[in-house]
């Protein structure tokens, strides 16, 4: 497949580069090709474009430096500046509204590895300024529009085991593939986390994504993960959020109306990507060697339901449901208070929703499987 698989967000970031004035922030997990992506933007661009590097110290110290005559004189005539992984650079956000409010000509385009350092910086100062993005691992619904359901069906086993990181996508053989993912974990994965956070200790992150990769499609206990790692809860909890806040995993919280009756303290955890899952448990075999494809296939889904809502600025509140009786679905989505509900089964269809849930709530129902999961995602 070592073809160029456009992404979905391509036309809306052109189109607001184009048609408006706002600042355009483009996050995502490192490796899921925002450099690429932005590259290819800039060539559509009209204008003269200048491209920054957050790692070159000469810009660096200029765009943190609140000069706007020193600024000035780094934009000159250009029309566009691009920042890529512009959380390196510090007070980027007072920078930025400097340079939106006093050169209204020049359009701002930056990219960040990490939302929860970006965001922190941009905030406050960019309020009603921004236009803000994420880039996820590549989509089923971008590799439709390329390729027909029947060759994809094929390689969904793959997909499944491997990821959707675009450098995968390159490599013909599994020994490349898994090359590739041990690679990256070493390289990019906890990165931000680390060096944002200052956090030292790498291994006690990967002991914890490793616990939290074994238990997806369950809910998670922060008391019994800070058992297993000799952490406090509240670390636990943080170090989480600092995971999902750099694009590695995220969270799904329990739906209730009726607290007495529904457990909503616990979350589920899932991957952005399943094929780092799997890196993280070292389990790269095939669907007849494995006993959690029916964890894994609804992880895959889920995320990408999540990307598909994402692209498609649906904008839903996503949840599971279970009760203390048992009876559960596996994720709600709740879309202009309305709510529909899914089971997700690789193989066998569970036809009827609870009846506790159809009671309550909405007979608006869907057993996602193997054979019907394209209308759901794509």
């Amino acid at each position: 497949m070592n073809i160029k698989i456009e992404r979905s967000l391509s036309p809306v970031l052109l189109n607001e580069l184009s048609e408006t004035d706002k600042i355009v922030i483009l996050y995502g997990a490192r490796q899921t090709g925002k450099t690429t992506l932005a590259d290819d933007l800039l060539t559509n661009v009209k204008g003269k474009v200048l491209k920054i590097n957050a790692d070159e110290l000469r810009y660096v110290d200029i765009l943190s430096s609140r000069d706007l005559p020193k600024m000035k004189l780094l934009t000159g005539d250009y029309d566009l500046l691009f920042i890529d992984e512009a959380q390196r650079i510090n007070d980027i956000g007072i920078n930025l509204k400097i340079l939106h409010d006093n050169l209204p000509r020049l359009k701002l385009f930056v990219t960040g590895s990490s939302s929860f350092d970006l965001a922190n910086k941009v905030k406050e100062p960019l309020t009603g300024r921004t236009s803000t993005y994420i880039l996820y691992p590549i989509s089923l619904l971008e590799l439709r529009k390329t390729h027909n359901v029947f060759e994809l069906q094929n390689r969904l086993e793959e997909f499944m085991i491997y990821g959707m990181y675009p450098e995968l996508f390159q490599y013909d053989s599994s020994q490349r593939k898994e090359k590739y993912l041990r690679e990256m974990s070493v390289s990019y994965l906890y990165k931000d986390v680390l060096e944002i956070a200052q956090i030292r200790n790498t291994s006690k992150i990967r002991d914890l994504l490793r616990l939290l990769a074994f238990q997806i499609g369950s809910e998670v206990s922060m008391n019994e993960l800070g058992n297993s790692l000799g952490l406090s809860q509240e670390t636990v909890h943080s170090y989480i959020n600092l995971l999902e806040k750099s694009f590695i995993i995220f969270r799904l919280s329990g739906f209730s109306r009726n607290l007495r009756k529904e457990i909503s303290k616990r979350d589920k955890i899932y991957f952005w990507d399943v094929g780092i899952r799997n890196m993280l448990i070292d389990n790269f075999s095939p669907f007849g060697m494995r006993n959690d494809v029916g964890a894994l296939w609804e992880n895959f889904i889920i995320a990408e339901r999540m990307k598909y809502l994402s692209y498609h600025e649906v904008f839903a509140k996503s949840y599971f449901w279970r009760t203390y009786t048992g009876a559960e679905l596996d994720y709600v989505e709740e879309i202009n208070g309305k709510l529909f509900a899914y089971e997700i089964k690789f193989k066998k269809a569970k036809n009827k929703a609870p009846k506790a849930w159809i009671e309550n709530y909405s007979n608006q129902y869907q057993c996602i499987t193997y054979d019907n999961f394209w209308e759901f995602l794509v």
